[in-house]
């Protein structure tokens, strides 16, 4: 059987890792994907995946990555369920990511203090 998924979009929203009980960094981050055709107002629509990323994928995309960066995702499909406070039974459905290409560019390092800074006058 396959399951494999390839996004491209956008994140929604600046990442914000978590350490679980046991030490692994995890990271649940939505990418926005504009479809390739217009609506018929002629806006181009958008789907939201939520996607999970472990370890180094978490970390470094945590790192390098803002609200609006533009990410590639090769990962697999997965569903979930739990039960929430009302007793209902949730289903999450969520791409988990293989491994995650920033396609943004080469992320901007942090100046160091030793720098020298040029003003422009």
């Amino acid at each position: 059987m396959i399951n494999q998924v390839t996004l491209v979009g956008r994140l929604t929203k600046d990442p914000e890792p978590r350490v679980t009980p046991d030490g692994k960094s995890v990271l649940n981050a939505t990418i926005a994907l504009t479809r390739r055709f217009r609506n018929q107002q002629g806006q181009f629509e958008a789907d939201f995946v939520l996607c999970t990323l472990w370890n180094k994928a978490a970390e470094n995309t945590a790192k390098y990555c803002k609200k609006g960066s533009v990410i590639g995702i090769v990962g697999r499909l997965q569903t979930r369920n739990y039960e929430n406070e009302q007793g209902k039974r949730i289903y999450v459905t969520e791409v988990v990511a293989e491994s995650v290409k920033f396609l943004d560019g080469k992320p901007a390092q942090p100046q160091k203090s030793t720098d020298k800074i040029e003003l422009p006058f």
